[in-house]
C-alpha cells in the first residue's frame, strides 16, 4: 500500500513538471496580458509570481515586458515587413512591429533568487520584435521605444 503512495506521488510530480514546462515556454504565457490584468499597484510582482516567470537557475530575472494587445494583432507581426537584425542576437532576424504596442516593462528592483524579486512597472508604447516559424510568434526578442 505504502508502494503504491509514492508510485502515485512521483507520478503526480512528474506530470506537474511536465505540465509546468509545457506552459512556461509559450510567448503567450510569458509575455501577453490582454486584456490587461487588473492587479493594482504591484502588478509586475503579481504577475511574475503568478507566472513563474525566472531564469532557468532560479534568479530574478533583471527585465520582463508584458504586452497588452490581442493575440491576432501579436501574430501580424510575422506578416510585417520590417525585418531586422534582433536585438538581442545580430545573427537573427527578427519581425518587428509596424505600431507601438502598449507593454509594460517590469524592472528588478531589489531580489536575486526568485520569488523573493521586486519589480519596479514601467507602462510605455513600443514597438516589439519577435522571431517567427509558420505558425505565428516564437519569442519576444524586445523592445524599441
Amino acid at each position: 500500500m505504502v508502494l503504491m503512495v509514492i508510485i502515485f506521488l512521483m507520478l503526480l510530480f512528474w506530470e506537474n513538471e511536465l505540465n509546468e514546462n509545457g506552459v512556461l515556454f509559450t510567448l503567450e504565457h510569458l509575455h501577453v496580458d490582454y486584456p490587461q490584468d487588473s492587479a493594482p499597484v504591484r502588478y509586475c510582482n503579481h504577475m511574475i509570481q503568478q507566472r513563474l516567470i525566472r531564469e532557468p537557475d532560479h534568479t530574478c530575472k533583471l527585465e520582463h515586458v508584458f504586452i497588452h494587445e490581442r493575440p491576432q494583432k501579436i501574430n501580424s507581426i510575422c506578416m510585417s515587413p520590417k525585418r531586422v537584425a534582433c536585438l538581442n542576437h545580430s545573427t537573427i532576424f527578427c519581425f518587428q512591429s509596424e505600431t507601438k504596442f502598449r507593454v509594460t516593462v517590469c524592472e528588478l528592483m531589489e531580489g536575486t533568487r526568485y520569488p523573493a524579486c521586486r519589480y519596479r512597472i514601467s507602462p510605455t508604447q513600443a514597438f516589439i520584435q519577435v522571431t517567427c516559424d509558420d505558425l505565428g510568434p516564437v519569442s519576444f526578442e524586445g523592445y524599441i521605444e
